[in-house]
């Protein structure tokens, strides 16, 4: 009677040793199947492209604006220079979280002469943005956008939000929400077509 047993559990055996085998083969095709289909979701993201503008390899709108020191500027007057345009104001938090990337990155370029950095001011009062501007020593052109009209063109949907214009006025890059200085870079990179 035992060795009847002995015979009846090694086919058990065999039998429990090629399931287990096959649920780990099973459970090894799954996990590689979420892995590719996790990779692709990544490399997709649609959040990403939420953070792009539709504008992105189309003609940056034309703007002429008035500047926190009384002059003016112009998409025409920037012609010839990499520019980063961000749309803010000062009552907003993620754009003061951003302030000291879009300075480290002004710090960086600002003696360069084919590039130029300017902020656009949304929703805000003069005496607000000229109070800021001391406080914080914000360096770049400084605009104002009466009746939203450059925010409208360029179609924000709040601040901050930051553009980079080429050279021949294309938008070659834009980021809706706070950049951080390796954004900003890659933005003024495809400005400059080095991407």
């Amino acid at each position: 009677m035992t060795e009847r047993t002995e015979e009846t559990t090694t086919p058990r055996r065999q039998r429990r040793a090629g399931r287990t085998r096959l649920i780990a083969l099973a459970v090894g095709i799954v996990v590689a199947a979420l892995a590719v289909v996790f990779t692709l979701q990544i490399s997709t993201d649609p959040r990403a492209d939420a953070q792009r503008s539709q504008l992105v390899g189309e003609d940056a709108p034309a703007f002429d604006l008035p500047t926190l020191d009384g002059q003016r500027v112009s998409l025409e007057s920037l012609r010839g220079k990499a520019v980063i345009i961000n749309f803010w104001n000062s009552w907003c938090i993620p754009c003061r979280q951003e302030h000291t990337n879009l300075l480290r990155l002004y710090e960086q370029y600002a003696a360069d002469p084919d590039f130029a950095m300017v902020g656009i001011v949304r929703d805000d009062t003069e005496s607000a943005i000229r109070r800021y501007v001391k406080e914080e020593g914000v360096p770049y052109i400084v605009a104002f956008d009466p009746g939203s009209r450059a925010a409208l063109e360029f179609g924000t949907r709040g601040q901050p939000e930051t553009y980079a214009i080429s050279p021949d006025g294309v938008i070659a890059g834009s980021k809706w929400g706070p950049s951080t200085v390796s954004d900003l870079e890659t933005m003024l990179a495809a400005a400059r077509g080095q991407t």
